[in-house]
């Protein structure tokens, strides 16, 4: 009897671990903002970041700024995130993340830029 009870048990215990693996253990949208985008945009999202250098073709976008970040629909952010700068007539600095992130980790990404810019 105890036999049976140790495999059954394990089985349960991966199958909850499979259920809950893309929910409770996702990264935030700010978490991944830091790890994804802080580089070259910045922690607070100023285009200021490590990577950001003078030698670069063009400077990292700032999503603080409010201006510009409105000219950008909501369409521009997701395809540039999920696409890169390439793709989008950007730099082709910018790579792209749609086969890292998520659909949901995407949405959420470009609802902190938008908290960034207070757009």
């Amino acid at each position: 009897m105890i036999k049976r009870v140790i495999p059954l048990g394990a089985i349960f215990f991966f199958f909850v671990l499979v259920m809950l693996n893309g929910y409770a253990f996702g990264a935030s949208a700010e978490e991944n903002y830091q790890f994804y985008c802080a580089q070259c945009h910045g922690v607070k999202g100023k285009g200021d970041g490590p990577n950001a250098t003078e030698t670069q073709p063009v400077s990292p976008r700032d999503h603080t700024n409010t201006k510009e970040m409105k000219k950008l629909t909501d369409e521009d952010i997701i395809n540039v995130i999920k696409s890169g700068g390439a793709a989008t007539s950007k730099s082709t600095l910018m790579p792209p993340f749609g086969k890292t992130l998520t659909e949901k980790e995407i949405q959420e990404l470009k609802d902190y830029l938008r908290k960034l810019c207070k757009c």
